[in-house]
């Protein structure tokens, strides 16, 4: 293509237009802000410091001001619910919906704020309905099939959380196998309660179908297996879990040896643990393994265990332990033993815990899902020991 020395004089004119376009764009920001209300930035400034009364009340000043600003509006409802003051956002807000002549995009807008009071004040079959409208504009389906979701974990309705949570991985692509797996387990445990064991069976199964790497089935599906009288199938099915996932063994182990020991094959049972403990290193199944230890092969037996996983890993846990089991083993002569056990105990307290990944939530026991952020499979499945300070 040949150079069209006409294109150079053509240069100073494109400069020219696009330094008065730019003058433009700043003249219509300047006009902008200016339109604004002063108590607006007073406001901004108030919660970027985080003095929240002080915001809301140039927020509400601003509003009075500029009545007509959806965005003065929304930040003072805004403002309502972070304050917990829910009626007062409702009404604000049911206002905005009755104004004439609102665009579509107004008025989902309007939706989605009143929808969030709703919610926030636990008046879920409200929220439900604006939710449900609010799937019909493609900004806000996303969006409102979360809330949606949400909901009806809170409500506990499996049914339409599973339908729900199927339509948003469509729609976003994002996984949500490990959810659904988990909604198809509630719906076993909602079966077994009314003793309809073949829905119950068959929902485990979908969820394995599912998450081929659900746990919580398998766990369940031994446990029927045991109510039905058949041990050995059970433990078949629990040792499935290391094919699962074999940091989750630990969640297993106790039911495995305690069906072992039922059927009179202690040694096998805890040899099977041992085999774990040692591949995978597990803390949660050392425990078990001293204790069966202890009760089933004596004091001495557990202390050296206790007392070889102590030299190949220093943890206050193990200590109390072995001093436990000297202090049974030595018996009249463990008054200095009981002391110093009791002492440990005494500082160790509950060191133990699990930990959810998302927010920080620390329980005694193993949640499917997390009380503090309702995240699903949240806990790792080992307990962690703190720190003492």
């Amino acid at each position: 293509m040949e150079f069209e020395y006409w294109w150079l004089l053509a240069l100073p004119l494109f400069f020219a237009f696009g330094w008065v376009a730019k003058r433009a764009y700043i003249k219509q920001l300047l006009n902008e802000a200016s339109a604004m209300p002063a108590a607006y930035f007073k406001g901004l400034n108030f919660l970027i410091k985080e003095q929240h009364d002080k915001a809301l009340e140039a927020f509400d000043e601003a509003v009075q001001i500029n009545s007509e600003s959806l965005e003065l509006n929304f930040a003072l409802g805004s403002l309502f619910r972070l304050r917990g003051e829910i009626d007062r956002a409702i009404h604000l807000h049911n206002n905005l919906l009755e104004r004439p002549q609102l665009s579509d995009v107004q008025r989902y807008a309007i939706m989605a704020e009143l929808a969030q009071d709703y919610l926030k004040a636990g008046l879920f079959d409200r929220a439900e309905a604006l939710f449900l409208a609010l799937r019909a504009s493609p900004g806000y389906h996303q969006p409102a099939l979360r809330s949606l979701l949400d909901i009806f974990i809170r409500e506990r309705d499996w049914v339409r959380a599973i339908e729900t949570a199927a339509d948003l991985e469509k729609q976003s692509g994002v996984s949500f196998r490990r959810e659904i797996a988990q909604f198809h387990c509630e719906l076993a445990m909602e079966a077994i309660a009314a003793a309809g064991n073949d829905a119950a069976r068959k929902h485990l199964q979908q969820a394995l179908a599912i998450n081929p790497e659900c746990v919580r089935a398998n766990l369940m599906l031994g446990d029927m297996q045991v109510s039905a009288g058949n041990r050995p199938a059970a433990i078949e099915i629990w040792k499935r879990i290391e094919q699962q996932k074999p940091q989750s063994l630990g969640l297993a182990a106790s039911r495995l040896l305690e069906n072992h020991v039922a059927l009179e094959k202690t040694g096998e049972g805890l040899a099977l643990l041992k085999t774990w403990m040692e591949k995978y290193d597990l803390p949660s199944i050392l425990g078990i393994i001293y204790e069966a230890t202890l009760k089933h092969e004596g004091a001495a037996a557990a202390a050296q265990l206790a007392r070889a996983e102590l030299t190949r890993k220093p943890s206050l846990n193990i200590l109390d332990r072995l001093l436990q089991a000297r202090e049974i083993e030595v018996g009249s002569e463990a008054r200095d033993i009981g002391l110093v056990k009791k002492t440990v105990t005494h500082f160790l307290g509950n060191t133990r815990s699990y930990c959810c990944g998302q927010c920080g939530f620390r329980a005694r026991q193993y949640y499917w899902q997390c009380p503090g952020c309702n995240h699903w499979e949240s806990f790792p499945p080992e307990p962690r020991e703190q720190a003492l300070r």
